[in-house]
């Protein structure tokens, strides 16, 4: 009794120490951050526990930025879960330096790293430390340069006219054979995933022919969730406390759906190192991959590249197709001028499909006005000064002092619909803005290097051309078998990516009314 006793003193003491140091560790950090940042304008805390974190999660996305940064300029502070501050950075010079050469002493937050590795594993985009992600960057980027992406363009074809077919059968099935209403969203989702898995596996996954699929649907449902308070709890903690990630019913989606990426990512791997590559995977990404093993890349790391790659290719991909969709839809005169640029292009090569103004005016602003992610999140390893393009309020340094572990937020609605860069239409979904020939259009085309949705400096997403030329390839063959309507009133929602949704409805839907051409 003695003993056990003693044992459960012992116990609560090494636990009431543990305690007493986080709390002192939370207290000094806490008391640090606001100390420097005193000076720092922001909106006044919404709550003493989650402070602007409700706001941020509940409301339209990006709304509270853009009114944000309105009043209290570019660089801003608020209040997360339980004190912490955050910053907003709009400022380009300070964007700028975080991006490149900041880039790795500003890494991702410790939350978003724990998320990676929960449903991903520790691939490329979980990465931090600058020679490991630079050897990981070499092995993978030849896979995804012009030269590769220009011999996968008729993958991205034969992909786009799949989905063109399964389409055509709903027509078929229909009361008149000619329209249908078709929800873009899920049909978006299943091109990104079968086009990613055929062009850099070579391995054929057919979520566009088979319904349900397991990858597609693990996929689908760990991030395509409607705003609850379970969801909210786990997003405002997890900056906080990352292990939160494996707790409860979202836990076990998460869990699920890495052990799915997994198993398929492994079986593939697994036939490779037996079999060897062949003709047909000569050049992929998956022949990239099978070289650099040879110089000892591990079995585990391997699989989470392929995880990391069609989870990526997944979300953003999909995301910028519905919106595309969703412009397309909405605008009949759009659709016209873009069939017409189009009228004699047969499945145009990787070169040639770079050659349309108008499709490359429409997808650089659907870029604009939907990024897939909405913020960039950045955490400073060690005290920095930022430098900054504008003053701070009462200040004479052009630079601001940011604390370490602190956590930055780049908002990229404000900066892609920033007027001072894009003119007083800002706002406004406009591809003409590309197109005049004045110096106007000079200046927005250096600007597209503003576009912060791959990201940019060294750790910019290694597909972003891959990813450019698969959806203007699905769009070219979209639009040249069906003229596309939308009769339902749409609303962006937060979920992993920024997905479209029927307002009042849970989770994304986009119904497209389809004719056929």
């Amino acid at each position: 009794m003695l003993e056990t006793l003693a044992a459960f003193t012992l116990l609560a003491q090494v636990s009431l120490s543990v305690f007493v140091v986080i709390f002192a560790r939370y207290a000094l950090h806490t008391y640090r951050t606001r100390r420097a940042m005193k000076n720092i304008p922001g909106p006044p805390s919404a709550s003493l526990i989650w402070g602007q974190s409700k706001e941020l999660y509940f409301s339209t996305p990006g709304s509270h930025w853009s009114r944000w940064h309105s009043k209290y300029g570019r660089v801003l502070k608020f209040d997360a879960a339980f004190g912490h501050q955050h910053l907003s950075i709009t400022d380009q010079k300070a964007i700028a330096y975080i991006l490149g050469s900041g880039a790795y002493a500003l890494p991702k937050p410790s939350g978003v790293r724990a998320w990676f590795e929960a449903t991903i594993g520790k691939g490329i985009v979980w990465t931090e430390e600058k020679h490991a992600h630079e050897q990981q960057k070499r092995a993978l980027a030849p896979a995804f340069g012009p030269a590769s992406v220009r011999k996968l363009t008729p993958i991205f074809y034969e992909t786009a006219n799949i989905l063109v077919s399964e389409w055509s059968k709903i027509l078929d099935s229909s009361q008149d054979g000619q329209q249908a209403t078709i929800d873009a969203t899920l049909w978006a989702g299943r091109f990104a995933v079968d086009s990613i898995g055929h062009c850099a596996f070579s391995h054929p996954i057919s979520s566009l022919t088979v319904s349900p699929h397991p990858i597609f649907d693990s996929l689908d449902g760990l991030t395509n969730t409607e705003a609850h308070l379970a969801s909210f709890y786990m997003r405002a903690l997890f900056w906080i406390f990352p292990s939160i990630l494996s707790i409860g019913k979202k836990g076990e989606m998460i869990k699920t759906s890495k052990k799915e990426l997994g198993d398929l990512a492994g079986r593939i791997w697994q036939d490779v190192k037996r079999t060897g590559v062949d003709g047909e995977e000569a050049g992929s990404l998956l022949e990239m991959i099978f070289s650099a093993d040879k110089d000892g890349l591990d079995d585990n790391l391997v699989i989470d590249q392929m995880r990391t790659i069609i989870s990526a290719a997944y979300e953003t991909v999909s995301s910028v197709i519905s919106w595309a969709l969703f412009e397309l839809a909405t605008n009949s005169q759009l659709q016209t001028r873009l069939r017409s640029e189009l009228r004699n292009a047969h499945e145009p090569s990787y070169d040639s499909i770079h050659t349309f103004p108008l499709l490359d005016a429409f997808l650089k602003e659907t870029l604009r006005m939907h990024p897939p992610i909405l913020e960039n999140h950045h955490q400073a390893s060690e005290d920095i000064l930022l430098p900054l393009s504008e003053l701070l309020p009462g200040s004479t340094s052009p630079y601001v002092m940011v604390p370490k572990d602190t956590i930055l937020a780049i908002p990229l609605n404000v900066v892609h619909q920033d007027p001072a860069v894009w003119g007083p239409d800002a706002h406004v979904f406009n591809p003409n803005r590309w197109l005049s020939e004045t110096e106007e259009k000079n200046k927005l085309t250096a600007s597209f290097a503003d576009l912060l949705v791959f990201s940019n400096g060294p750790r910019k997403c290694l597909g972003h051309g891959f990813a450019l030329a698969e959806i203007k390839v699905l769009l070219v063959t979209v639009l040249q078998h069906f003229r596309l309507e939308c009769h339902h009133d749409i609303e962006a929602f937060q979920a992993f990516v920024i997905r479209p949704r029927v307002v009042g409805e849970g989770h994304s839907s986009l119904p497209i009314l389809v004719h056929r051409l």
